[in-house]
C-alpha cells in the first residue's frame, strides 16, 4: 500500500468513526427527546424549537440519523451509502443555514459546521469498494 493510500485510508477512518459518533450521540438525544446540560446548541426540544421547528421533527431526524450511520459502516451497499452521505449533508447544512438565519454567533455553527466537514472527509475519502461504479462513458449498458 502506498503512502498515499495509506494517508487515505486513515484519513477515512477518523472521519466517518468521528462522523458516526457525532451522528449516533445527536441522534440519541433526538430521538428520546433528551436535553444534554450545557450543551452549546443543544439538539433537543430547546434546540429544536429554537430553531423554529417542530419537535416532531426530533424523532424523524434521530431515527434518519442512527439509520445513515448503519449504512455508512456496513459493508458493501454503495448506493445506500450515497443516500446516508446526501442526508447528513442536507441535514448539517440545514443546522448551519438555521443558524445563519437567525443570526446567532458563530459559536453556535461549530457543531454542525464540524460534522458537515467530516461527512464531507469520509465521503471524499472512502476506499473504491464503498463507492458506485459507474459506466464509463459511451459504453452502452446492454
Amino acid at each position: 500500500m502506498t503512502d498515499m493510500k495509506k494517508r487515505d485510508k486513515i484519513i477515512y477512518w477518523v472521519s466517518t468513526l468521528w462522523l458516526a459518533l457525532g451522528m449516533v450521540s445527536t441522534g440519541l438525544v433526538q430521538l428520546f427527546r433528551v436535553e444534554a446540560p450545557g450543551a452549546v446548541a443543544p439538539p433537543g426540544v430547546y434546540g429544536i424549537q429554537y430553531l423554529g421547528y417542530p419537535v416532531y421533527f426530533l424523532t424523524i431526524l434521530g431515527a434518519w440519523k442512527l439509520l445513515g450511520v448503519i449504512a455508512v459502516l456496513l459493508p458493501g451497499l454503495p448506493l445506500l451509502k450515497e443516500w446516508a452521505y446526501a442526508g447528513f449533508f442536507f441535514l448539517m447544512s440545514g443546522a448551519v443555514f438555521s443558524h445563519f438565519a437567525l443570526k446567532d454567533p458563530w459559536i453556535e455553527f461549530l457543531p454542525s459546521l464540524l460534522l458537515l466537514a467530516l461527512t464531507v472527509s469520509s465521503w471524499y475519502f472512502r476506499p473504491s469498494e464503498r463507492k458506485i461504479m459507474t459506466q464509463p462513458a459511451g459504453q452502452n449498458f446492454a
